[in-house]
């Protein structure tokens, strides 16, 4: 009987717990038994581990969060650890591992394919959708109603108060979040990872909304945006280390209402994005993955990912899917562009 181990690494997100009911459903029609790894690779690192089954994957689809718990470890990871986790999936008995997350995530199982031959399958997890070689990652379609909703709800506010909105959202290399969430809620202004921003283009395009009658305006800015000619507080190393980039939105602010004089405000949704229900489409793409997952494993194609493309599941090497990041093209951003003139 074959012994199938799922670890959901790094951040949190909506949809995780649908992967993990898909895995152990298809599963056990298989005749598997399924392990659950708790809190991510460190799961494998501290032998931590219990048996899936029906009962306990029972209502969870609509749950946030990941009954099986996470930890965000940076790759790459120290030889002795890396020989530890590979002594611990050999004492297991497990036969493959399912390991849903994101680039980190990814990368680690990629090491342990790679160096010790560990069967490893990918499952994309992504709020920012910045995971190249597939259209979506899940995650990423609850991100963007959250913070739609929450465009839509400071609408009424700067309207109200004559004021500029800075809204701060998660992309800290892509701004996947930031176009979609800013097209959908009507936002004036999109500031992307992508392409630098000048501040100054920015004010005139504000004082030119104010030419036409409009006194407010609502600004989306990804959190890893640059602003050129302003460096962000905090070190891009110490950001990852402390798995944070500054508020960039603050920054934005700032800078418009020194150089405007018009009233400006930011809010920072921060958390708020990867919390809470999953949307309709995570939760079926989630089902999707975790089931396809358990078939790579039936087919041995491990040092792979799950992947969706124009609506069919494929499936990538886990190496392409985390070479780099998923980067917004012009013609897209050129879309946002327009509301901005």
């Amino acid at each position: 009987m074959k012994k199938i181990g799922i670890l959901t690494g790094g951040a949190d997100c909506p949809g995780l717990n649908s992967v993990i009911r898909a895995v152990v459903r298809k599963a056990v029609a298989e005749e598997y038994v399924v392990t659950g790894i708790k809190n991510g690779w460190m799961g494998l690192a501290d032998n931590n581990m219990k048996v899936l089954d029906l009962q306990i994957v029972s209502g969870i689809l609509d749950r946030g969060g990941t009954i099986l718990g996470t930890s965000r470890i940076i790759p790459p990871l120290g030889d002795e650890l890396m020989s530890k986790m590979a002594e611990n999936f050999k004492r297991s008995g497990i036969d493959a591992i399912i390991a849903v997350g994101g680039e980190d995530t990814l990368k680690i199982g990629l090491d342990l394919y790679n160096k010790h031959q560990l069967p490893i399958i990918g499952v994309p997890k992504s709020i920012d959708n910045s995971l190249t070689g597939t259209d979506y990652a899940f995650g990423f379609d609850t991100a963007v109603n959250i913070a739609t909703e929450c465009i839509d709800r400071l609408h009424t506010t700067a309207e109200s108060h004559h004021r500029i909105i800075v809204i701060e959202v998660m992309g800290r290399y892509t701004g996947w979040i930031a176009l979609e969430a800013g097209i959908a809620g009507g936002a004036d202004i999109i500031l992307v990872p992508e392409f630098p921003v000048n501040i100054e283009q920015v004010c005139d395009s504000l004082r030119e909304r104010h030419k036409r009658g409009k006194t407010f305006s609502i600004i989306v800015v990804s959190e890893g945006a640059e602003i050129v000619g302003h460096s962000n507080s905090i070190e891009q190393e110490e950001n990852r280390k402390n798995h944070r980039v500054s508020r960039v939105g603050e920054l934005v602010a700032d800078l418009i209402e020194d150089k405007t004089g018009y009233e400006t405000r930011v809010s920072v949704l921060g958390h708020i994005q990867r919390g809470g229900t999953p949307t309709a489409f995570d939760r079926i793409i989630g089902t999707r993955f975790g089931f396809h997952a358990v078939e790579l494993i039936k087919q041995q194609r491990y040092g792979t990912m799950v992947s969706i493309r124009e609506n069919k599941i494929n499936a990538v090497a886990i190496e392409e899917a985390v070479s780099k990041h998923k980067a917004i093209e012009d013609d897209i951003y050129s879309i946002a562009k327009v509301f901005a003139e």
